[in-house]
């Protein structure tokens, strides 16, 4: 959501030394993944209202050497991150709300009814977004892919 390989890493940093200080308050120890979700997206806000930073709607790359198992899979490692970069660009330029229920559950392998909890919205809603998101990045990448 940052875009930023080192910015990622002081939010995570924040999120858990946040995470440390509050344990003891944490009722639910069940709940601990919401509290982090809910805290790294707090921090998320926080780093974008205090640098007054608006979202970068083209991604900036964020350059990882690429580690090739054998010289017969370069191929498809390569068409492999292409593909996952394809999807972070196009996600990038989808509106917050989208991208952040997309990354939850794809990615963080949360449930409908986490999402909703950790985004404070209905499950139903969650379920809608989700929709949307997959349609329009099989709608993009299909055109890609095939033309």
């Amino acid at each position: 959501m940052v875009n930023d390989r080192l910015t990622c890493e002081d939010i995570i940093q924040n999120t858990f030394i946040k995470l440390f200080e509050n344990l003891k308050n944490i009722r639910n120890k069940e709940s601990v993944q919401y509290w982090l979700f809910s805290t790294a997206r707090n921090e998320i806000y926080t780093y974008y209202r205090h640098k007054k930073i608006r979202l970068d709607q083209f991604g900036a790359d964020d350059s990882d050497s690429i580690e090739f198992e054998s010289v017969d899979n370069v191929e498809i490692d390569y068409e492999n991150k292409e593909i996952r970069e394809l999807i972070q660009t196009n996600l990038d330029t989808m509106a917050v709300e989208q991208r952040e229920v997309f990354l939850l559950k794809e990615y963080g392998g949360l449930s409908y009814k986490e999402i909703a909890e950790v985004m404070k919205i209905d499950e139903e809603l969650v379920k809608s977004r989700l929709f949307k998101v997959r349609q329009r990045l099989i709608k993009k990448l299909s055109k890609i892919l095939t033309g």
